[in-house]
């Protein structure tokens, strides 16, 4: 028997995959680490679809709430509290998430320009706004810009970081190391016309969880100009409340630029020939099954 692996499950935002990971983790009694970008912030909650205190309380989760909204963990820093994780846990663990890069850190072995955060150089370049920083970035490194949205504050800012430190574009600097263990990529796939209807269901659910007070907390507790406060979810509910959406507008914006970013998703994760893809639609004990079926291919 093969050493056990890695379980990665992945996809689009709203396919399922912390549903299927929850059962699966359950099945295996093992743990879950979190891949989402904005899910290890504290306090950002029902914008992230954060797995909930009680599904927490089920299964042991880690790389989840461990950052506070001011602070920067780099890809690099992500990865090392991974690796540091799997080696102390132990194999099977879940990792689950829609942050392709984080996943890709992970499980493939990305390797990572040993650059530490430059504080005053990122309040510098903040200073000048996102436009001006995306042209500077597509001007010194237009091979990473073709791969980061030019609202992606925090790689862009890494980016140009990376950059003016070294002295080298960090698509230079970037390759793969696989990891020493064996890894099995689960991927939910789901027809756009249908995933689309469930991006807009759980867009009207986190409406209804409470999305505008944790924006309107967030704001009280950090300042609306938080760069975290810009993103997808949060942006539309600050709009909001500064009078520019009405809430039914807000919903509606929210609405198609998820759809806009999980179709950015897919086309990442589609690039992956290692992936295996299962149909999303199925009956989560049926999904379970044929995980742990490929799951048990790997182990052979």
């Amino acid at each position: 028997m093969k050493p056990a692996p890695l379980i990665v499950i992945l996809g689009a935002t709203a396919s399922g995959k912390s549903r299927l990971a929850l059962n699966l983790a359950q099945r295996l009694d093992c743990p879950i680490l979190g891949a989402d970008s904005r899910q290890i912030y504290r306090g950002f909650d029902i914008g992230t679809a954060k797995p909930s205190q009680e599904e927490q309380a089920q299964v042991p989760h880690y790389l989840i709430d461990i950052c506070e909204p001011t602070e920067t963990l780099t890809l690099a820093q992500y990865q090392a509290q991974a690796y540091q994780l799997i080696q102390r846990l132990g194999l099977p663990l879940i990792l689950v998430g829609g942050t392709g890069l984080y996943i890709k850190a992970v499980a493939d072995g990305l390797i990572i320009p040993p650059v530490a955060p430059q504080p005053q150089l990122r309040q510098a370049l903040t200073r000048l706004g996102q436009p001006h920083c995306y042209q500077l970035l597509q001007q010194v490194d237009p091979q990473a810009a073709q791969k980061i949205e030019p609202a992606d504050q925090t790689r862009i800012l890494r980016a140009l970081e990376v950059y003016y430190v070294t002295g080298r574009p960090i698509s230079q600097q970037q390759g793969q190391a696989p990891p020493p263990f064996p890894v099995v990529k689960l991927g939910l796939a789901w027809a756009p016309e249908v995933l689309a209807q469930r991006i807009e269901a759980r867009t009207q659910t986190m409406i209804q969880q409470g999305l505008v007070a944790e924006v309107k907390q967030l704001e009280a507790t950090y300042g609306a100009d938080l760069p975290l406060l810009k993103t997808l979810g949060y942006a539309e509910i600050q709009a909001y409340l500064r009078g520019e959406y009405s809430l039914t507008e807000a919903v509606q914006a929210i609405t198609v630029h998820t759809r806009q970013f999980a179709k950015r998703q897919r086309t990442w994760f589609r690039a992956d020939s290692q992936i295996h893809w299962l149909p999303g639609e199925s009956d989560l004990d049926v999904l379970a099954e044929r995980s742990l079926a490929q799951i048990n291919l790997v182990n052979r």
